[in-house]
């Protein structure tokens, strides 16, 4: 819950907003290193077991091995500067911006011209995306949990006041996705640009003083009700 003299639409717009650069940064990287997910790992996984059967791109299986890889080491870079170094969500945030500032610079510049360089562009992306999932415990990166919760309530009409923001969450993935794609198409050299100004927009968020002077606090698991309900850390 916000601290008294928080601003609600602070905390929500930067879920917002990393959502949106999540949807951005999975489709960059899906469209221009091809076949694989920066933070969708279920989605990774069932790639790896399409590959293992001899479908799919050449090169798949090693691509998937390094997003699963950076993926992981993101949250565990993330999980110890929040936890043994102590450092707030706006440190988090800004290795992320900074982790996609780079990918964003290495596409721009067409430095990116082989199949090695494409493994150390997707490795930065998908360490930035398992970092941001360190960032709240509300699930940016991983909407199945999220999807399956508010399915479930609006069901029994058990739908809960703040369940327009889970709904803005999931459109925001979209919308990310969709601005990437576009971006690609019309002006490839800008396909990465997208995820790190949403990024920098979710970090503007986090640092712009609230009323109080003190940061939201959201430490702990992911809670059910906050659209995980499989508790993952």
């Amino acid at each position: 819950m916000p601290r008294a003299g928080d601003a609600p639409w602070r905390a929500e717009g930067a879920l917002l907003l990393l959502s949106a650069a999540s949807g951005a940064a999975d489709a960059f990287v899906f469209l221009c290193v091809g076949q694989v997910f920066a933070g969708v790992m279920t989605g990774n996984l069932v790639l790896l077991g399409a590959s293992a059967a001899g479908t799919g791109e050449d090169g798949a299986a090693w691509k998937v091995a390094v997003a699963l890889a950076s993926y992981a080491c993101g949250v565990a870079a993330g999980a110890l500067m929040s936890g043994r170094l102590g450092l707030r969500f706006p440190a988090l945030l800004g290795a992320e911006v900074v982790l996609l500032g780079a990918a964003a610079v290495l596409w721009g510049l067409e430095l990116v011209t082989s199949y090695g360089d494409r493994l150390g562009l997707l490795a930065l992306v998908a360490v930035a995306m398992g970092v941001q999932g360190r960032v709240r415990v509300t699930p940016t990166n991983y909407f199945t949990g999220t999807l399956t919760s508010l399915a479930g309530r609006a069901a029994l009409r058990e739908l809960r006041r703040g369940d327009g923001w889970v709904l803005g969450r999931l459109a925001a993935v979209v919308a990310g996705a969709a601005v990437a794609a576009l971006a690609e198409r019309w002006w490839s050299p800008g396909a990465a640009l997208g995820a790190v100004l949403m990024a920098a927009g979710a970090l503007a968020l986090e640092t712009v003083p609230r009323r109080g002077g003190r940061p939201r606090s959201d430490k702990g698991k992911p809670r059910p009700d906050r659209g995980n309900p499989a508790g993952a850390a």
